[in-house]
């Protein structure tokens, strides 16, 4: 890449088997290349409603109102928390990876009073402390949890969680960051009354945009609020003006270009259709777990609560993470993930996200991994991983 404000902008190529971005669809950028409008013109309207509808097919929810957040996945984070607690108000959060942690963070922020559920960073969290939080506090109002822990690779499941936080008629907040587009979510099915996501990672477009979806009974929290939410950006009784109903009222200049890209992306999944998509990702994952593993490594997330989109792997003794890492980027053009939190440099994560998640970056990732393991010293295990891999690929 060249030195200077001068040079042309060429970025090296990668391919993207991290925690997320992942890889995006040229069509994706094809679409960002077009030209700008104006952020009341009809046309743009007309493909901002065609974005929310697109968004409600994908959350799975027919009554919820859906819209890009301008901002990263931590600002549809912020957005439900910020606009559904006020101070005062309790709310429980399970905790069992770095993001569960900033759930919890950002929820004192609110002034809100919080109840932490913990779990051991690997493991989902028990619905029955869940219930505990409930009971051992006189009236709590929201009930937050992290369906796909970026951290760890944890897959939470929610039926149980959901069941019992409408028991204590309480508020469900999802993090769909990672599973959005290829883990199923149902917000109406399941009974969620916020969920976010981020479009860099199964939606398969660049980082920017934080999708999210409000149940009714969410809505209606926030159009009672006693207190004006403490952010002015993110106030979502504001940006729904925007985004709904007949007169658009203008709140901020929304990105254009980044709306373009997400269209595209949502488009583009609609039309693989969602149980093909879901399917992808399960047997690209299924493949990888089984070539690691007959290499020799250890997976630091049992199979039932491990999300067919992130594979997080032990470290093996002996061999030095940032080497082997930096080897695979620059030697192979493969980028994979560190560990955060308690797993830094303890654990790789693989990452088969959206366009990422192919049947030959599978293959291409365990090959170059094999390599590179082998000239560190590290014994890889009876036959290769590409051909484990390859087996559950031809059943």
């Amino acid at each position: 890449m060249p030195n200077g404000p001068v040079g042309e902008l060429i970025p090296p190529r990668r391919v993207l088997l991290g925690p997320g971005p992942s890889d995006v669809n040229p069509r994706v950028l094809r679409a960002m290349a077009t030209p700008v409008l104006g952020y009341l013109d009809p046309d743009f309207i007309e493909l901002m409603d065609g974005v929310a509808n697109m968004l409600r097919d994908i959350f799975g929810t027919e009554n919820g109102f859906t819209l890009p957040v301008s901002g990263t996945g931590s600002a549809g984070m912020e957005a439900g928390l910020a606009n559904l607690l006020e101070p005062g108000d309790v709310a429980v959060i399970g905790e069992n990876g770095f993001f569960g942690a900033r759930l919890v963070e950002i929820a004192k922020r609110q002034g809100a009073t919080v109840d932490v559920v913990s779990a051991d960073w690997g493991k989902p969290i028990d619905p029955n402390e869940i219930e505990n939080a409930l009971k051992r506090n006189e009236k709590v109002k929201l009930v937050a949890v992290v369906h796909a822990e970026t951290s760890t690779g944890v897959l939470q499941p929610l039926e149980e969680i959901a069941a019992i936080t409408k028991q204590y008629n309480a508020l469900l907040l999802v993090d769909a960051v990672t599973s959005l587009g290829g883990t199923p979510v149902n917000m109406d099915k399941i009974g969620i009354d916020f969920c976010y996501s981020g479009t860099q990672k199964c939606l398969g477009a660049p980082p920017g945009l934080s999708p999210v979806a409000i149940s009714e009974k969410a809505l209606e929290v926030i159009e009672n609020r006693t207190t004006t939410p403490r952010t002015w950006y993110l106030d979502l009784g504001l940006l729904r003006k925007y985004w709904a109903g007949g007169t658009r009222v203008y709140h901020h200049t929304p990105p254009m270009s980044m709306i373009y890209a997400l269209r595209e992306a949502l488009r583009v999944v609609l039309e693989d259709g969602l149980e093909n998509r879901y399917a992808r990702h399960e047997k690209n994952a299924l493949a990888l777990r089984a070539g690691l593993r007959n290499m020799g490594l250890n997976l630091l997330v049992p199979d039932e609560y491990c999300l067919y989109q992130l594979t997080t792997i032990e470290i093996p003794e002996g061999i030095n993470d940032q080497t082997l890492r930096t080897s695979l980027r620059e030697d192979y053009g493969i980028e994979i993930g560190g560990g955060l939190g308690q797993f830094a440099g303890k654990a790789w994560r693989i990452g088969l996200m959206g366009e990422s998640s192919t049947q030959s970056n599978v293959l291409m990732v365990l090959s170059s991994l094999e390599k590179l393991l082998t000239n560190s010293g590290f014994e890889v295990g009876s036959g290769s991983g590409v051909k484990a891999a390859t087996e559950i690929f031809n059943t």
